[in-house]
């Protein structure tokens, strides 16, 4: 028999969409000077924020996020299910300290850049599936952090090409649950890796956006949906050249998404005035915006219903080196307004 709740080839429907139904943003100073400043919760000023390195930092910030949102509804960790997080460190460490600190149990993940959108998609599941009442999502990554894993130590001052997106500094928390106000989440499309070849590692928008492309498409042909039925369709982080060829890509299979369509990793930094170059990328773009920017557009009834996707590069720090190509991945989900 079919999956009762499935919907065509990789599009789950929730019979009962769990709602969004508090969220909590930490950034840094970067982030807090670009065009969305004002929709973050916390803005720590110190990249170490008081530790003694980076990664301690991360994972203060993912702490920090997850506590600014359980404190917006009154919840302790021991009233949360499950706690569903991941980040770029190797092993997902961050997320990993962080969930030994606030005692909720643990579902580690990595989907790279797309790790919060895979977090929502699960938490869906284990609530509209009836193994949890509420789940708190979340996603970090650091600037210091990522550049020194997969690129060079910040120390160096190595030049940026164009068409290096910059890591965003941050997390971004959201608690889900069975019943209460907030927007809903009725629809999630499952990504597929997909592979184009591509062997650069500064440049991510061209690692993603046919996953993300594919992602889109599949979404609107499993729901019958035209682009037109959603206000936005917003991907993770393909940036301003990611987010160019996903629009080409997608005109290729016949859907023009025209001024509907933009990126986090657009829409959080200002690349004249901040040398960002194209854009910005990282676990916490699609995270901090999405979780502040976003819902705040729908909760203020700008918005009634989102397309997000989440995208990411999937590689490890020795894959290019190796001479492996980088695959991409991208999970959508249709998150509405009661």
């Amino acid at each position: 028999m079919p999956a009762a709740k499935k919907m065509g080839q990789q599009t789950l429907v929730f019979q009962n969409p769990p709602a969004i139904i508090a969220t909590g943003t930490v950034v840094g100073t970067k982030e807090a000077e670009g065009p969305l400043g004002k929709t973050f919760d916390r803005v720590i000023e110190d990249p170490y924020h008081g530790e003694k390195s980076w990664e301690r930092a991360e994972r203060r910030l993912l702490e920090d996020a997850v506590q600014v949102a359980l404190k917006k509804t009154n919840l302790s960790p021991q009233q949360i299910d499950f706690f569903l997080a991941g980040d770029l460190e190797n092993q997902t460490e961050a997320s990993s300290m962080a969930a030994r600190n606030l005692g909720i149990p643990y579902l580690g993940l990595f989907g790279a850049c797309a790790t919060f959108f895979e977090g929502l998609a699960m938490a869906a599941v284990l609530i509209d599936g009836g193994f949890a009442e509420r789940v708190v999502v979340a996603a970090s990554s650091h600037a210091a952090t990522a550049e020194k894993q997969f690129r060079f130590p910040t120390e160096q001052g190595v030049q940026r090409p164009l068409t290096q997106s910059w890591t965003v500094t941050g997390a971004g928390a959201a608690v889900l649950a069975a019943d209460g106000n907030g927007p809903v989440l009725t629809h999630v499309t499952v990504g597929k890796v997909i592979d184009m070849g591509q062997t650069d590692p500064t440049h991510f928008g061209a690692v993603m956006a046919p996953a993300a492309t594919d992602s889109i498409v599949r979404h609107l042909e499993d729901t019958g949906r035209a682009p037109t039925e959603y206000d936005l369709i917003v991907t993770g982080d393909l940036g301003i050249l990611g987010r160019d060829l996903a629009e080409g890509l997608l005109q290729e299979h016949g859907y023009d998404v025209g001024d509907r369509f933009t990126d986090c990793g657009i829409l959080i930094y200002d690349p004249a005035k901040q040398d960002t170059h194209a854009g910005g990328s990282g676990c916490a773009c699609s995270a901090v915006v999405t979780a502040g920017y976003i819902l705040q557009l729908i909760q203020g009834g700008k918005l009634q219903r989102v397309l997000g996707i989440g995208t990411g590069g999937l590689l490890n720090a020795d894959a290019p080196k190796q001479g492996e190509t980088i695959p991409g991945i991208g999970h959508a989900a249709a998150i509405e307004r009661r």
